[in-house]
């Protein structure tokens, strides 16, 4: 993927001017929503460190990267469609196609949490 394409997260802007400075360092995500772009966009581009970092600490300690990375190689990316957010949760559909190449929908409504001046990722309900 060049620079200059549309950020994986769905916005209209280039993933430099996109989740690129999130990806530097998470504090500047300004928003729960934004967090959960840019954990998408990692997703995307095998950033698991990223992913992990990003999990709350009273969560990360129950997550594993090897699982993390496991799943985020084993399925190809689509897009992102975020259909709620609030303060602190983001319901969103991430699209994707499967090992056997069929398209699948993981629906999720996530909680986020703003610690130290820096939003992390809490946990979430799958919805379908």
């Amino acid at each position: 993927m060049s620079q200059q394409e549309n950020c994986p997260c769905g916005s209209s802007k280039s993933y430099i001017e996109c989740c690129n400075s999130i990806h530097a360092n998470p504090k500047n995500a300004n928003s729960a929503e934004e967090l959960m772009r840019s954990r998408y966009c990692a997703f995307v581009k095998l950033n698991i460190e990223f992913i992990y970092d990003t999990f709350h600490p009273n969560t990360r300690r129950f997550q594993s990267k090897k699982d993390i990375e496991n799943w985020a190689k084993e399925n190809k990316w689509m897009h992102l469609e975020v259909l709620k957010s609030t303060d602190t949760t983001v319901e969103f559909k991430a699209h994707y196609l499967d090992v056997n190449l069929d398209v699948k929908v993981h629906h999720e409504q996530s909680t986020f949490k703003r610690t130290q001046n820096c939003w992390f990722y809490l946990d979430g309900r799958i919805l379908s």
